[in-house]
């Protein structure tokens, strides 16, 4: 009988599937996967409502037309730049098949969110991580000359998380234009998962698509943006056509809507027509700023809570999830015992996870999170 490849072979459930399912096996309270506990806006469900049985056939494959022209309108960019796929997730995916292969390298920093890795396998690609710093008086910093340093001349991309899943860093304007400067010394690509573009704690995060149009993919979810992970409605915002000046640009979205139609051919399209109608209701409505002072107050209450509870909290800029260490919390056990995070080690490949590392979500009801941090008193009272 056949055998299945070794990339098959080596394929494992995903360590956030797993905690999921321990979660339910144990019923403990879900502060592992990100998927948020509140219903997506009402304005999206109304407009998908209207679009199911209306809209029901496959899309082309780089999206409504609609849908691109929102993107586009919303990112500053032109909608014929633009690609829909199913979620970032594939958006990610289309990518890494279409930006290198064998031989390559691509450039990550670790901790690193775990399809960044096996995407660039799978590619046939060398994935070779640069280790963010943590400290305990500051938190999650980014290492320029070990990032640098790490460049060879196999080097073709560099892939890039702001807001940052798991450790929640925004980078700064000074540190983006360190890595623009590396990115066009070197002539690499940059992808930018700018999933949780609209959910940070302070200033608007820097996209470094305006810094570097040319070489610049930007990667964008509805999901994380319209509390609607389930809906896989995401894009790419590739390198113009043309530039500012009326200079020629690469052009290079037609290339990459050619691959993405080889896997899934096309988004949901009834999906498509209500994120085109509901993202400038979004923005017009003030749904993200609203979104971010509920996070604000959430990210609070659980970071205030795994305090009291001994934890070391390193405080999130960005996204929904913050890290924390605890001597003597462990994710496996903690699941047992009513709640599930996810480990750190989850996020390393090349190098160690801090000790005791935990990612911890806030994009649940506050009062899971107050269940939660009940049941790590108790685990705490047990340790004692």
């Amino acid at each position: 009988m056949p055998e299945l490849l070794p990339r098959a072979r080596a394929s494992q459930e995903s360590v956030f599937a797993r905690m999921s399912r321990l979660a339910a096996q144990y019923g403990a309270v879900n502060l592992g996967q990100g998927f948020p506990a509140d219903s997506p806006p009402a304005f999206l469900l109304d407009a998908a409502r209207r679009a199911v049985g209306t809209l029901d056939q496959y899309s082309p494959p780089s999206g409504l037309p609609a849908l691109r022209d929102a993107i586009g309108t919303d990112l500053g960019v032109d909608g014929a730049d633009v690609i829909v796929t199913c979620g970032a997730t594939e958006a990610l995916n289309v990518l890494a098949l279409s930006l290198y292969g064998p031989g390559d390298e691509v450039l990550m920093l670790e901790p690193v969110f775990d399809v960044y890795i096996p995407q660039t396998l799978l590619a046939g690609a060398i994935p070779v991580t640069v280790p963010m710093q943590l400290s305990g008086a500051g938190g999650w910093s980014l290492n320029l000359e070990a990032l640098k340093a790490a460049v060879t001349p196999c080097t073709r991309a560099l892939l890039l998380n702001s807001p940052y899943n798991p450790t929640g860093t925004v980078f700064s304007r000074e540190e983006l234009t360190e890595i623009v400067a590396l990115a066009r010394a070197h002539d690499l690509w940059i992808i930018s998962d700018e999933v949780y573009d609209e959910l940070y704690f302070g200033e608007k995060p820097v996209s470094i698509r305006d810094m570097a149009p040319e070489r610049t993919f930007t990667v964008g979810s509805a999901g994380k943006r319209l509390e609607a992970t389930g809906w896989r409605v995401g894009w790419i915002a590739c390198p113009p056509a043309s530039t500012g000046n009326g200079e020629a640009g690469r052009g290079v979205a037609a290339n990459i809507a050619g691959v993405r139609q080889q896997g899934s051919f096309c988004s949901p399209t009834p999906l498509q027509a209500a994120v085109a109608l509901a993202l400038p209701l979004a923005r017009a409505e003030g749904f993200y700023q609203d979104l971010r002072a509920e996070y604000s107050a959430r990210r609070g209450l659980l970071a205030g809570g795994l305090r009291d509870l001994g934890a070391a909290v390193f405080m999130p800029q960005g996204t929904y999830f913050l890290t924390a260490i605890h001597p003597e919390w462990r994710a496996e056990s903690l699941v047992e015992r009513g709640v599930a995070v996810i480990p750190g080690e989850a996020f390393y490949w090349q190098h160690p996870a801090p000790e005791g590392l935990l990612r911890v979500a806030f994009c649940k009801s506050r009062d899971e999170i107050a269940r939660a941090l009940q049941r790590l008193s108790a685990v705490n009272q047990v340790a004692l």
